[in-house]
């Protein structure tokens, strides 16, 4: 089966002007937050959580191992208008394994073994289905600094690479060129598409890292797995880590 051969690769800004963007935008300005009738879904107005007194933002001065000291949960993207939430993925913390259930069986004993083997936190994730059937999962998953982040997504997951674990059921795909407009001060990312012959449904995924955290982003839909909604919720949950 055909395999990745490239990888996506964005970065570059100041990381307090991606902040700022957040919360100063006008609704009709960010990703997914206007109501046009281009696809788009319509998320909660958007905002950066509050810090704890005396702690700086990742990228920033004094925080050399890129962390988030906010509340990872309050990372995750929201769930759009209309759409049902997973009850398992509501937003909390999930364990190891199930963050593994997302990638193939093949791949999770030797992720796994990473995993217990680096400087892991804590791992939360959100999961939703909207009206029109498409599923999408996210995983943040926080290391105890950028170093131990980039070594898992360089060396466990070999995210970009010819070898480069996909989701559970996925057996071909392509990079995903809607990916190449997510510009985001300071993080990377690997978005990639499912190609045929697959089942009933296409999956889209991305791997971002942004400082001490990856993430993972999977949509499904029965069908085709649309391009709008995955470049929206890719841009607004990387705008939310960077």
């Amino acid at each position: 089966m055909a395999r990745w051969t490239a990888a996506v690769v964005v970065c570059g800004g100041l990381g307090a002007g991606t902040a700022l963007g957040i919360t100063s935008m006008e609704r009709t300005d960010v990703p997914g937050l206007a109501t046009g009738s281009d696809g788009r879904w319509e998320y909660p107005k958007l905002s950066l959580p509050a810090l704890p007194q005396d702690v700086p933002r990742p990228y920033t001065d004094g925080n050399e191992g890129e962390i988030h000291f906010a509340d990872l949960r309050k990372l995750l993207l929201p769930a759009p208008a209309g759409a049902t939430v997973d009850p398992k993925l509501n937003g909390g913390w999930v364990s190891v394994d199930e963050y593994l259930s997302q990638y193939d069986k093949d791949a999770r004993v030797a992720l796994k073994q990473a995993l217990d083997e680096s400087a892991l936190r804590h791992i939360a994730a959100r999961g939703w289905t909207t009206p029109d059937g498409t599923t999408t999962r996210i995983h943040l998953v926080r290391f105890k600094s950028v170093a131990f982040a980039e070594d898992f997504k360089d060396n466990a997951l070999e995210a970009g690479s010819s070898d480069g674990h996909f989701p559970a059921g996925v057996g071909s795909a392509v990079i995903d060129e809607s990916t190449f407009d997510v510009r985001v001060p300071f993080t990377v990312l690997y978005g990639y598409a499912e190609t045929k012959p697959f089942g009933p449904e296409q999956t889209r995924w991305v791997h971002i890292q942004a400082g001490d955290t990856v993430a993972l982003i999977t949509q499904s839909r029965k069908g085709e797995a649309l391009t709008v909604p995955f470049q929206q919720t890719v841009a607004l949950q990387n705008q939310l880590l960077g």
